[in-house]
C-alpha cells in the first residue's frame, strides 16, 4: 500500500497515505537484475559529511518549485543520480521508466523504507512497513473491499450527507469566508472513519478526531496514537463479542475480522486503522482543495465543469432519480479536472524503497542497503512528458495517449498501489458536483505551500453566493 502522504515527509527529512494503476506501454527489455554487476553508481555527489545534501533539499522544498533540487542535478548528472538526503545514501530517480520498474519489482528486491523514528511509531505490523505474504493479505482484503459497489454506495451516501451538512451552514451574508481546506478535512475524515470503523459523527468521533489532530500536530506523537488505538480496540472487541456477524462487511474492521489468520490480532488491526486515517487528514482533502484553487484560477475549466455537473443534476431531477456513485464518475471533464489536479498538485511527491541486494536497472547500479527515491513531481512537471507542464490544462487528459502513459503515478504503483485511489476520485467528484451546482464563489488570493506538507497558506478562503438556478 502506497500511503506515503506529504505528512510523512516531515520525519523523512528530520511522513501516506498513498490510495492509480499504471498501465504504461513502455518496453522494459533493457531493465534487468544482476547481483554481480560491473555497473557503476549513477553520477552525483553525497554532499557534506553527515548532512549530505539535506539542507539544499529543504531550502528548495520551501520554494515555489521544490523540484528545482532535482532539476539542477538532473541537468548535471542525468535523470538518475546519487545523493544523501534522508540521513542515508540515496539513489534518486526522475526517470519514469526506472521508477516504474522499481515500483513494480519483486518485494524481495525492494522493501519499504522510512526513517527509524517513523518505523518505531508505526510498529512492525503496519501496512506501511510489512512486506511479503502479510502485506499481500491485508492489501488484498482492503483493496477488494474498497473496490466493492457496496462500499462505493455507502461512501456516496455518507459523502452527500456530510457535504450537505457543511454547505447548509454556508451563508451569502456571512462575515468571514469559507475555508475550503478546513471544510474538506472535516468531511473527508468523517467519511473515512465511517468506512474504517463505522463511527458516525458524535462524541466518540470528536474524541478520535481530537487525538488524531494531536497525533499530526505533534509530528506523529506516540502517546496520541496510543489513545486512538484504545478507542479502535474497544470497537473491535465489541465486534468480537457480538453474536451477530454482518453478512456484508460494514467497514474495514469487519473485513479483517472475518479473516481466520491468527496474525491479524486486535492490536494489528487497530494500529493499521490509525495509519489508514492519514489520507482523511491529508491526501483526499488536499485533492478537493487544490481542485478548487486551480478552477478558481481557470474560468474556462470552471465553466465547463459547472455546465457538465448542472446538466447531470437537471437530468436526474427530471427523472426523479437520486445520484449514485457511477453518475459522479461518469462525468468525463470532471475526471479530467481531478486527474490534472493530481498531476500538478503532487500531494504525494514520491516513494522511498531500500534495495535488498545489488541491483542493476537500465545500466545503473543500486547498491544493497541504499535508499531508492522515486520522485514523482519531476516526472509530472517534465516538459518532455507534458506540454506546458506548469499550466493547469484538464483538456490534455482528453487525449487517449496521455492517459495510457506511465509518466503519471500520483498514487504510486505496483504491489503497493494505494487501494483507496478510486474512493479518492469519488469523494472529490461528489464534493465538486455539490459545490459548483450550489454556489458561485470568489476566491481570495492564496498560494500553495509545498513543505513540510502540501497545503494552502491561507487555507483556501472563498466567498460564496448560493446559486438561484
Amino acid at each position: 500500500m502506497e500511503m506515503m502522504s506529504s505528512l510523512m515527509w516531515i520525519l523523512a527529512l528530520l511522513f501516506c497515505i498513498v490510495f492509480l494503476h499504471v498501465k504504461g506501454k513502455g518496453k522494459l527489455s533493457n531493465l534487468r537484475w544482476n547481483s554481480k554487476t560491473s555497473c557503476q553508481l549513477p553520477l552525483g555527489t553525497l554532499g557534506w559529511p553527515f548532512l549530505g545534501e539535506t539542507i539544499d533539499f529543504i531550502s528548495c522544498a520551501y520554494s515555489d518549485r521544490p523540484e528545482s533540487f532535482m532539476d539542477r542535478r538532473r541537468r548535471l548528472y542525468g535523470k538518475v543520480f546519487k545523493s544523501h538526503i534522508f540521513g542515508t545514501p540515496t539513489i534518486v530517480s526522475t526517470d519514469a521508466e526506472v521508477s516504474r520498474f522499481v515500483l513494480q519489482s519483486d518485494a524481495k528486491a525492494f522493501v519499504p523504507f522510512y526513517p527509524k523514528s517513523l518505523t518505531e511509531l508505526m510498529g512492525k505490523s503496519s501496512i506501511l512497513l510489512i512486506n511479503g505474504s502479510l502485506h499481500r493479505k491485508i492489501h488484498g482484503l482492503v483493496g477488494s473491499f474498497f473496490k466493492s459497489p457496496h462500499l462505493k454506495h455507502q461512501i456516496t451516501r455518507d459523502m452527500q450527507s456530510y457535504v450537505q451538512q457543511a454547505m447548509d451552514k454556508w451563508r451569502d451574508d456571512q462575515r468571514q469566508p469559507v475555508f475550503i481546506q478546513d471544510e474538506t478535512k472535516t468531511i473527508a475524515f468523517q467519511v473515512l472513519v465511517k468506512a474504517l470503523v463505522s463511527l458516525n459523527p458524535g462524541e466518540e468521533m470528536e474524541l478520535l478526531k481530537k487525538h488524531f489532530q494531536e497525533f499530526i500536530s505533534g509530528l506523529m506523537s506516540l502517546p496520541a496514537k496510543k489513545r486512538m488505538v484504545k478507542i479502535v480496540q474497544k470497537i473491535i472487541q465489541s465486534r468480537r463479542n457480538s453474536s451477530r456477524s454482518a453478512t456484508v462487511p460494514r467497514d474495514v474492521v469487519d473485513v479483517l475480522l472475518k479473516d481466520a489468520s491468527e496474525v491479524l490480532t486486535d492490536d494489528v488491526i487497530a494500529g493499521n486503522m490509525i495509519d489508514m486515517m492519514i489520507p482523511g487528514e491529508d491526501s483526499v482533502p488536499l485533492l478537493m482543495t487544490l481542485a478548487i484553487k486551480y478552477l478558481s484560477d481557470c474560468p474556462a475549466a470552471l465553466h465547463q465543469l459547472t455546465e457538465e455537473n448542472l446538466k447531470l443534476k437537471r437530468l436526474k431531477a427530471q427523472n426523479g432519480e437520486p445520484l449514485i456513485w457511477s453518475d459522479y464518475l461518469s462525468l468525463p471533464f470532471t475526471q479530467s479536472v481531478i486527474t490534472e489536479t493530481l498531476r500538478m498538485g503532487n500531494i504525494i511527491i514520491g516513494v522511498m524503497r531500500k534495495s535488498a541486494e545489488d541491483i542493476e536497472i537500465k545500466g545503473y547500479l543500486i547498491p544493497k542497503g541504499w535508499c531508492f527515491f522515486t520522485y514523482f513531481r519531476s516526472v509530472h512537471l517534465d516538459e518532455n512528458h507534458y506540454d506546458r507542464p506548469y499550466q493547469f490544462n484538464p483538456w490534455r487528459w482528453q487525449e487517449k495517449d496521455t492517459m495510457s502513459s506511465y509518466n503519471f503515478t500520483p498514487f504510486g504503483g505496483g504491489q503497493r498501489l494505494c487501494p483507496g485511489l478510486d474512493l479518492a476520485r469519488l469523494e472529490a467528484s461528489i464534493f465538486l458536483h455539490h459545490f459548483v451546482t450550489s454556489f458561485r464563489w470568489v476566491a481570495e488570493e492564496d498560494r500553495i505551500v509545498n513543505f513540510p506538507t502540501v497545503r494552502m497558506k491561507k487555507r483556501m478562503p472563498v466567498w460564496v453566493e448560493r446559486r438561484e438556478d
